[in-house]
């Protein structure tokens, strides 16, 4: 598993882990990709496209680091004349 104690806040990473009570889809895990913000003895923060998400370590079954978010290329211009 990834070492927590490694991470810099520029660090893209994906982490699994338990949720606290199962949902009514029976799923009892979850995944959160995101920018580290703040790593804790007890806590990772992550920085994700809907905002700070907060993940107890004790919970993370999995972690590893991901690229880093691709770069979106615009459309094509259109032609008016066609």
């Amino acid at each position: 598993m990834l070492n927590f104690a490694e991470l810099t806040t520029e660090d893209r990473i994906v982490l699994r882990y338990r949720l606290d009570a199962q949902t009514g889809a029976g799923q009892s895990l979850t995944d959160v990709l995101g920018t580290v913000q703040q790593v804790t003895d007890s806590a990772v923060v992550l920085q994700t496209r809907t905002g700070p998400v907060t993940v107890q370590r004790s919970a993370i079954t999995h972690a590893k680091r991901v690229p880093p978010t691709p770069v979106r290329r615009g459309r094509a211009p259109r032609n008016p004349e066609a």
